[in-house]
């Protein structure tokens, strides 16, 4: 869609577009709706080497068990994760919107080969399927209730790129718990968390109720962010057992959306926890 659309204009088109019985597939092709961008082999890369390289666990030159949450519409991240010394690999997303291509991958592999990783030779498999046997990877797309069949304490490595603030609010807390639940006392996870609007790149989701936004007519319409701001969201990351770092946090020079147009909720945030667009943390076990 068009920069030039304003963000109400966005909300009310998504509305529709996202009710017509067209496969998600083809809105992504058409760039309408899509789930990040690891399809793209320099983004797969560039992403986890980012995550890969701020974590620090006991296991990462042994045999690790490695996740991404929301892995959208690639599963290439299991690869990378092979390349690294993964024994096994967990990709968990709340539906089913990964490609189902075996050529997307081999292409992706070919282009990582080049750039000199170590990436797993998957020129043999002919799906999806085996690709994924051959590297030792679960795609599980059920979100929360994937992520509760778990065993506890399999994972060293946990890690998602824009994920959080997408999770819903009402499955935020508990999805923090099993978190700390699947992850080894001595492991590590790192995020990066977007929270601007995901219409116009500012504050526009503030706008509306809690009652509005947390309508099916809100969350089912490609849009959704949950509006939990950086203080709440490391509050309740802590209360669930993790020590948390902030690696980066982005500012705002100043509110891109007017305190005065916000649900009376956020209008009376402190300026400052206002002011940040997005952050990245590393997460510890406590």
């Amino acid at each position: 869609m068009r920069t030039g659309v304003p963000w109400w204009a966005k909300i009310f088109l998504k509305v529709i577009w996202s009710r017509l019985p067209i496969p998600y597939g083809l809105w992504k092709q058409i760039g309408i709706f899509r789930h990040g961008f690891m399809e793209r082999p320099d983004y797969v890369s560039s992403v986890f080497m980012r995550h890969w390289n701020r974590a620090v666990f006991a296991r990462k030159t042994d045999g690790f068990t490695a996740m991404e949450l929301g892995c959208g519409d690639s599963l290439a991240s299991c690869l990378m994760g092979r390349s690294v010394g993964a024994a096994r690999y967990y990709l968990v997303d709340a539906g089913r919107f990964a490609s189902q291509e075996i050529d997307t991958y081999k292409r992706i592999a070919s282009a990582l080969t080049k750039q000199s990783a170590t990436i797993p030779d998957i020129s043999h498999c002919r799906s999806v399927e085996e690709m994924l046997t051959s590297v030792d990877a679960q795609y599980l797309t059920h979100g929360l209730e994937s992520l509760r069949q778990i065993p506890d304490r399999t994972l060293d490595f946990v890690w998602s790129q824009a994920v959080f603030e997408h999770i819903g609010r009402g499955e935020f807390v508990e999805t923090m718990a099993q978190l700390r639940r699947i992850i080894r006392e001595d492991g590590v996870l790192s995020h990066r968390v977007d929270l601007k609007d995901h219409l116009q790149g500012g504050l526009n989701n503030l706008r509306f109720s809690h009652s509005s936004w947390e309508s099916p007519l809100m969350t089912k319409s490609g849009f959704y962010t949950n509006r939990i701001r950086y203080q709440e969201m490391l509050r309740i990351i802590q209360e669930a057992g993790f020590a948390v770092e902030v690696v980066h946090a982005d500012r705002w020079t100043f509110l891109p959306t007017r305190r005065e147009v916000m649900a009376p909720e956020f209008r009376s945030l402190d300026i400052d926890d206002l002011l940040v667009s997005g952050f990245d943390i590393v997460m510890r076990p406590v």
